[in-house]
């Protein structure tokens, strides 16, 4: 019987109630910024980016997200 089961990586991260949010020094205007992304592999792709010189810096931060709904009448 053939294994079915994907393997796991920390790049799929497929949970509808985590984002993850890049904050990051903008080195042209000297200002600390902030992106969200929905995927991992392109918040951290994005954070990469960011380091173009030696004073660049960025962190990635895993972030819960409150899910709620509502019930329209």
């Amino acid at each position: 019987m053939a294994n079915t089961a994907a393997s796991a990586s920390i790049h799929q991260h497929r949970d509808s109630d985590v984002e993850f949010h890049v904050t990051y020094l903008d080195t042209d205007s000297g200002r600390i910024r902030r992106e969200d992304f929905e995927d991992l592999a392109a918040a951290e792709r994005f954070a990469s980016a960011q380091l173009r010189d030696q004073d660049g810096w960025a962190v990635v931060d895993h972030v819960k997200i409150e899910v709620t709904s509502r019930m329209v009448a």
